[in-house]
């Protein structure tokens, strides 16, 4: 029988249950040491692992914490702060250990309350970890209806690109893309070293730190490891779904990072040092390999940052670093979509007819593409299952949704609220989306496509651009944005952004188009400008180009059809236009048929190539190589009145 009755001294028999093996705690702690089992999160990789490391663990552990304190180091201190590992709010009994070999480091000499102290580290934790911190501690940290973290970014809800800073020192001085239309301020070393010193005191002054050793590029042969030490839980979950997850034998292997980010965005800069203009500061110095972040909470500055760093590295190994999306087809084609925001970037190279390498930055390397990421960063602002299934899709446990409204009760979303900003963000890891290729790695692209939302409505649905050409409008950038009602002006506002993201590129634009140039000759790549705006007249006469009839366009791309067709080159820009395309009415291919009144469209051409010639006034100076040839070359595929 699975029950045994014995008898007590009382007479009365008591019933026990011995039809299971006794536990193997004595305790409730021990027994909810047994519940939990030591694993790192991982990003999906289809191949091995790799060596595991011939240290023990004991050693392993000590080498992580010892890398984690010199990283943390103080220019006051000859060693970094006393590190340990674990929650502080979980006293046990490993802890202890780890507390008590991290003593033994430190000095004898200029004892201070921060170096009796002990940091606690928060290590790579998995996003169910970084929910219970977030939720626990961090004010405005709820869980959705759907699963996703949602989280507050404080006062910023944007970046803050007047208040970034780069060190200018011997070699950026000559490297670095300096002046006018440039996205880097400078700053002196010094200047550096006191936000430096600024963040590290506060971040050490913290009972516990979060603490990501993870990877930028998946290209193995040119991967960054990179390391983010930050105070909240929001951050740490963040970059674990941006960066890409290293596996147990990878992070066991991690070493020194490559590059460092001090975020102590809660905290401010000081004012009165010099070059600061306000109490945040975003600070790189590429000598040291670091970034300090002060007085900004916003998450999507480390993603950039990062992003930034790699538009300085990878150039220096011929490696050309891209803001852009990427899909390929089943056959192994690639393409590239460059856009600013409202082009259809997204939309675009989201096709589920084709798998998704990535969609914001990508190295273009010699044996092909490659993603610099691990995850997605979306836009949430009006979201809808219908318009973006499978962003929506992707909104789930692990997600980070930023300074989203909910409601109180059922904790479900609405993405059309913009109370706090109109810029909404979900953070998730790229595997959530179905039909991402994993590794996120592909052959050399086929065709680059280059998006802009022509609100003037002169420019064709589509045209095939020649080298020159695709130099020339890679570096202008454009799109046109209408804008907004309330004080009056209807007028399209051009916008241009050298390489499609001039606030993240370090060096002069055209070294990037040179380089895109160059591989796209070698590769036999072809260059497309396509026009997702207006048609038959500007904003508020025209009307937006279907866009049933841009997927077409773009199918036709991917299959190779249209560089089958017949083409004929329009006035001012000199653009070639096919002149049919299936599934694409052909009256529209040719912008002026579209336009009731040819006055008025030769005007507005005229106009827009004006705006165009104006921008490109800032680029004529710089020389690539010796002399001037490649930038006449590139001045001459510009537009011609």
């Amino acid at each position: 029988m699975a029950d045994k009755k014995m008898a007590n001294g009382s007479g009365n028999e008591v019933c026990h249950d011995d039809s299971s093996s006794p536990i193997k705690a004595q305790t409730i702690d021990e027994l909810h040491c047994l519940q939990k089992k030591r694993s790192s999160p991982s990003t999906p990789i289809d191949s091995s692992p790799g060596g595991v490391s011939a240290l023990s663990e004991e050693d392993r552990q000590r080498q992580q914490l010892q890398s984690i304190s010199a990283s943390l180091a103080s220019l006051t201190r000859e060693t970094g702060p006393n590190v340990v590992k674990g929650d502080p709010a979980r006293k046990t009994g490993s802890s202890k250990v780890a507390h008590m070999a991290q003593h033994q480091l430190v000095p004898t000499i200029n004892i201070s309350d921060s170096s009796m102290k002990f940091t606690h580290v928060l290590y790579n934790l998995s996003p169910a970890e970084l929910y219970e911190q977030a939720i626990r501690h961090e004010k405005g940290s709820f869980m959705t209806s759907t699963g996703a973290l949602a989280t507050l970014s404080g006062a910023k809800t944007g970046r803050s690109p007047r208040d970034k800073r780069v060190v200018k020192d011997e070699n950026t001085t000559k490297e670095l893309w300096w002046g006018k239309g440039s996205p880097n301020i400078e700053m002196d070393e010094h200047t550096f070293m006191i936000n430096r010193e600024r963040a590290v005191d506060y971040l050490n002054s913290l009972d516990k730190v979060f603490v990501n050793d993870q990877f930028l590029n998946w290209d193995p042969e040119n991967r960054i490891k990179v390391r983010i030490v930050s105070a909240r839980a929001y951050h740490s979950l963040f970059m674990h779904n941006m960066c890409i997850r290293p596996t147990d034998a990878e992070l066991a292997n991690f070493g020194r990072p490559d590059f460092t980010i001090y975020n102590a965005g809660q905290f401010p800069c000081n004012r009165f040092t010099h070059y600061m203009t306000s109490s945040t500061s975003i600070d790189m110095n590429l000598a040291r390999k670091e970034m300090v972040i002060l007085g900004t909470q916003y998450a999507g500055e480390m993603k950039k940052g990062l992003f930034s760093l790699m538009h300085y590295l990878m150039p220096k190994r011929e490696i050309l670093s891209l803001h852009s999306g990427c899909n390929m087809g089943k056959n192994g084609d690639v393409a590239l979509f460059f856009g600013l925001s409202g082009t259809g970037k997204t939309t675009l190279s989201t096709d589920h007819n084709r798998y998704l390498i990535g969609d914001d930055e990508h190295c273009w390397t010699n044996t092909g593409v490659s993603n610099i990421e691990g995850g997605c960063y979306a836009k949430c602002i009006d979201l809808s299952r219908e318009k973006e299934p499978d962003i929506w899709n992707a909104i789930k446990f692990g997600t980070v949704l930023e300074n989203v409204v909910f409601e109180e009760h059922t904790r479900e979303v609405d993405y059309s609220d913009n109370s706090v900003t109109e810029n909404t963000r979900a953070a998730y890891p790229i595997e959530y989306i179905p039909n991402a290729k994993i590794p996120c790695v592909g052959p050399h692209p086929k065709n680059v496509i280059l998006l802009a939302c022509d609100a003037f409505g002169v420019l064709p649905p589509v045209s095939k651009l020649n080298l020159a050409q695709t130099m020339y409008h890679f570096i202008s950038g454009y799109t046109a944005l209408v804008a907004g009602t309330e004080d009056g002006i209807k007028e399209p506002q051009a916008t241009f952004s050298a390489c499609f993201g001039a606030a993240f590129i370090m060096m002069h634009p055209t070294k990037y188009a040179a380089m895109l140039a160059d591989k796209m000759r070698k590769h036999g790549a072809t260059g497309w400008l396509v026009n997702t705006g207006w048609s038959g007249g500007r904003y508020g006469s025209g009307s937006r180009i279907k866009l049933s009839y841009t997927r077409k366009i773009i199918d036709a791309i991917h299959s190779g059809e249209l560089l089958k067709a017949q083409f004929r080159k329009t006035e001012v820009f000199g653009l070639e236009i096919p002149n049919a395309i299936e599934g694409v009415p052909s009256e529209i291919l040719d912008p002026m048929n579209t336009w009731s009144d040819k006055g008025a469209y030769k005007e507005t051409l005229q106009k827009l190539a004006t705006l165009f010639k104006n921008n490109f006034e800032t680029f004529t100076n710089y020389k690539i190589g010796t002399d001037n040839t490649l930038t006449e070359e590139i001045l001459a595929a510009g537009p011609k009145f």
